[in-house]
């Protein structure tokens, strides 16, 4: 390479100017999530929201919807809403509890959310078997008896009443906040029950809960000291 001084007559021509690359903006990551229920999923994957915006605004962005369907209409709620947004979704999150609906719809809409996920959008299916307070009590200890939905909330009131937290009540808004400290045991419990199913369709993962994936996928924002 010639080290010899520029001449004027090439200083201002094009390749010989400074390069001046704009910072790019980098885009958030985009999160659809839509629930069965219109309370007690929302108020508890708002809090998640907020957690995250608290500490990475701009990031990551959820968006959360209690639609009040269930399984296969729920479902094609959540890719109404994909239609619809101006936001390029990178995961949707189906969440639903299996309750007493039947079997075929239940499993479908684990299938479809797989076979309808793409490069661009994945497509979650979020069961829970039976309800989503199997999470919640996954939080203070593992569990694999199948019981009817209606005994969970009894349990849950012991659990919350030993860390002075009160009853347990449906549409309580506080639950993730309450539940956060013992948020990874939650993870590693629900995980030790998914492979206990392993192979199963979710009509016949009971008890059995998807939640820990979303969670888990949300968990280096979750997890990390406050910013």
């Amino acid at each position: 390479m010639s080290l010899k001084p520029l001449k004027k007559s090439d200083m201002n021509k094009e390749w010989m100017r400074t390069r001046r690359d704009k910072p790019r903006k980098i885009q958030p990551e985009y999160h659809l999530i839509v629930t069965e229920g219109t309370n007690t999923e929302p108020a508890y994957f708002s809090a998640v929201r907020d957690t995250v915006n608290r500490r990475y605004r701009g990031k990551v962005q959820l968006d959360i919807f209690g639609e009040g369907d269930n399984t296969l209409s729920l479902l094609e709620r959540a890719r109404q809403r994909k239609r619809m947004s101006p936001y390029v979704y990178k995961h949707v999150w189906v969440v639903y509890d299996t309750d007493d609906f039947p079997a075929r719809h239940i499993d479908k809409t684990a299938v479809l959310c797989k076979e309808i996920s793409t490069e661009e959008t994945e497509y979650h299916a979020i069961w829970s078997n039976q309800c989503i307070e199997l999470w919640f009590l996954l939080h203070f200890g593992y569990m694999h008896s199948d019981l009817h939905r209606n005994a969970y909330w009894p349990k849950l009131s012991e659990c919350l009443e030993r860390i002075d937290a009160g009853c347990y009540k449906k549409n309580r808004e506080d639950m993730y906040t309450v539940l956060c400290p013992y948020i990874e045991f939650a993870i590693h419990n629900a995980k030790r029950l998914d492979a206990e199913n392993a192979g199963k369709p979710p009509s016949q993962s009971a008890p059995g809960t998807k939640v820990f994936e979303l969670i888990e996928k949300l968990s280096p924002y979750l997890l990390a000291e406050d910013m």
